[in-house]
């Protein structure tokens, strides 16, 4: 049962109720797109000429194209500005979880528009899997010089904030009570914390980050300029501070802080109090 305000169960043509993204997928192409097209923000749709299907244009050209396998608990919806465009504008995995939870795999909002940096290339051209296989140091830098966190390819769009309540109520309609989610950067952590995430696993990390970043700590040490992405005062700005984490300055690595959004609260959860706000 749906627990937002003037939410209500999701149904399929038929009036049956839809519990799972399982469920979704069991159904034909038409009727289970135009249920996961629901969860394209207004913003993108009017942004790149979308009609009301969310899938073509005014002229008929398909720019989504939604994998949703039937047989299969998961989704995958990719929006390009351009149908051969190789990159996409709005890229989003979802899963089933087998506690009945919603997983947010992977949401990249980018402006199609925008500069791009070969940041998920190495230096020999190579897919580096979000830096896990290689970096490409030149690419990096410029984009940390033009205000891009790691693993950006481009600048965003500044929708997730559209975005994320579209999420949140199509997960509440499946009666779905959680969504869980495992952030790639010190920066989408923050980031999910300003929209109600709390900590399943990661806490204590988190904590120490900020502890050790502030004067006397021995990560705020380590910020002597020894590298681009270790320059002093980078710490006081989650941007600075995810590129030096991207850089290696931990003791661990960053990996299996996981997160999770209870429907309807906000954990009110801020590990970085003071950081800078409004600095690029």
């Amino acid at each position: 049962m749906a627990k937002l305000p003037g939410n209500s169960q999701l149904l399929d043509a038929a009036g049956r109720p839809l519990r799972s993204l399982l469920a979704i997928n069991r159904l034909d192409d038409p009727e289970k797109e135009l249920l996961y097209a629901s969860l394209l923000p207004l913003r993108l749709r009017g942004l790149l000429g979308l009609a009301a299907d969310g899938l073509h244009t005014a002229t008929g050209e398909r720019l989504t194209t939604i994998i949703a396998p039937s047989g299969l608990a998961l989704l995958r919806i990719e929006v390009r500005a351009r149908p051969d465009d190789a990159d996409t504008t709005f890229f989003l995995e979802l899963a089933d979880t087998q506690y009945h939870q919603m997983e947010l795999s992977f949401c990249i909002i980018c402006d199609p528009a925008a500069p791009r940096y070969d940041v998920d290339v190495d230096e020999s051209g190579r897919r580096n899997w979000f830096a896990s296989r290689g970096r490409n140091l030149p690419e990096e830098l410029r984009a940390m010089e033009d205000g891009l966190f790691p693993n950006q390819t481009r600048r965003g769009l500044r929708l997730f904030a559209e975005f994320f309540p579209l999420l949140e109520r199509f997960t509440d309609a499946l009666g779905m009570e959680m969504i869980v989610a495992e952030p790639l950067s010190y920066d989408n952590a923050i980031r999910y914390e300003k929209y109600g995430f709390d900590y399943l696993r990661g806490t204590r990390l988190m904590l120490e980050i900020d502890r050790e970043f502030q004067p006397g700590g021995r990560y705020h040490a380590r910020m002597d300029g020894s590298t681009p992405f270790r320059m002093p005062g980078m710490e006081r700005t989650v941007r600075g501070r995810s590129w030096a984490i991207h850089d290696g300055v931990l003791d661990e690595p960053w990996d299996e802080v996981q997160i999770y959004k209870v429907i309807g609260v906000d954990a009110g959860i801020d590990t970085f109090p003071g950081r800078e706000r409004g600095v690029r």
